[in-house]
Parts: structure tokens; sequence; C-alpha cells
């Protein structure tokens, strides 16, 4: 999952308002949001961008997380 509507909203922004300033529509921002479509990368990079542009402290980790390699832990530990 994303932090791109936690962020948002403690800049007191809406959907619509982060997505006119991509020139998107706000259902891809939802989208975003609620997992239903995955941003690429660089949209990931002119979120982060502007959220920083706007005020925001935050990195492209803080926002889109790394997902944990929690299969690869348990293949690991099943091996000892």
């Amino acid at each position: 999952m994303n932090n791109i509507a936690k962020t948002r909203q403690s800049l007191g922004l809406t959907q619509d308002q982060l997505a006119s300033m991509f020139g998107w529509r706000q259902s891809r921002i939802s989208n975003y949001e609620n997992g239903t479509r995955k941003p690429t990368l660089n949209d990931c990079r002119i979120i982060v961008e502007k959220f920083n542009q706007l005020g925001a402290e935050c990195t492209l980790d803080s926002v889109f997380p790394p997902k944990s390699d929690e299969q690869g832990d348990e293949h690991a530990n099943s091996n000892v």
C-alpha cells in the first residue's frame, strides 16, 4: 500500500486538487490511493516532488514504502 492519501490530506488537498496539478482525473488519484491501479515509477517521483514543493517533507520510500520480503524470510528460515 502507499501513503498518498495520508500525505495529501496532511497538505489539506482533495483528490481533485492534487489530480488537477498533474492534469489527471480525480479517479486516477483515487485508484492509486486504494490500490486499484499502481503508479509508474515516474508517476511516483512526480507525486513525491509535488508533495515536497507543497511543503511536505517526504521521500519516495515514505510515500511508496517498499514491500517487505516476508516470503523470502520464510524460505530462508525453512532451510535452517
